[in-house]
């Protein structure tokens, strides 16, 4: 199939791009940026956007940089361009690791860490990311800028708290701490696809004790998020088998799994406790 017909914007400034949201958003109109998962879907008639607001000529939004503790991420920097950075310390490290489970390289070198964020799949690498490492998503509209928390921006399955008329200008991560040890692992049953279920983990070491404990999981449930009761059990414990363990019970035990025609909800919950624990084993690497 081929899209519905669409008129197309490509506005020069960010002013004129939420001008064209105020607009158009009533209407159906939507931003593209990189179009890996808004194309396919026009393609099969799943979107009719009536207008279409391309925003990969606005200066400024491809930036991706360290300001003050936090490393800012730009509406069109492209999963390649994160795969790639060499700036941003331990952050930089785990992000560039995680990149390298994003879709395949063609759809890395096309598509958007933001976009992946508006698209709010709860099986999305950075939805995983920027729930787990308490970023902040900014948006503009014509009534002006506003910062939203990543808790509260993934309400669920492709919903986000974004309204019909702002724009995504970009994502804000604090950065880690220099000594922060991190481990990622996710499942899927092809390399390349959607995780089934992905975890993420954050800590520093105090006198050999597990201290700043950040813990997420994707895939599993409507939207990704972080869990205080896994933290919890990291919390001041010795890193190893025992603590890794307890924090995986305790994951498990936290969701309320989703299930479809292929995967029940006791087997997301088995898959928590595998990618929860294999994250763990790979901070100590």
């Amino acid at each position: 199939m081929k899209p519905a017909s669409f008129e197309y914007h490509a506005p020069g400034t960010v002013d004129e791009a939420v001008s064209l949201l105020a607009e158009f958003a009533e209407q159906g109109g939507r931003v593209i940026a990189g179009g890996q998962s808004l194309v396919p879907m026009m393609a099969f008639r799943l979107a009719r956007p009536s207008h279409l607001i391309d925003i990969n000529r606005i200066a400024g939004l491809d930036r991706l940089s360290v300001e003050a503790g936090t490393l800012r991420i730009g509406a069109t920097v492209r999963h390649a361009d994160i795969e790639a950075a060499s700036h941003g310390g331990t952050l930089g490290r785990l992000l560039s690791e995680v990149a390298g489970s994003v879709a395949h390289p063609p759809i890395r070198n096309r598509g958007t860490f933001c976009g992946s964020l508006t698209h709010a799949d709860p099986s999305a690498e950075w939805c995983l990311v920027t729930a787990t490492l308490d970023a902040s998503i900014v948006a503009r509209s014509t009534r002006g800028p506003r910062t939203v928390p990543a808790s509260d921006f993934f309400l669920g399955v492709m919903t986000t708290s974004l309204a019909a008329d702002e724009l995504v200008t970009e994502c804000r991560i604090p950065l880690l701490a220099d000594d922060a040890r991190h481990g990622f692992y996710e499942i899927s049953r092809r390399a390349g696809d959607f995780a089934m279920a992905a975890a993420l983990v954050a800590y520093r070491l105090s006198n050999g004790r597990i201290t700043d404990a950040r813990f997420g999981l994707g895939g599993v449930e409507t939207r990704p998020r972080r869990l205080p009761s896994a933290e919890a059990m990291l919390a001041g414990a010795k890193p190893g088998a025992q603590s890794f363990r307890a924090a995986a019970e305790a994951a498990a035990a936290a969701i309320d799994p989703m299930e479809d025609s292929h995967t029940t909800s006791d087997f997301r919950r088995q898959l928590a406790r595998a990618v929860t624990s294999r994250a763990l084993e790979r901070s100590l690497t």
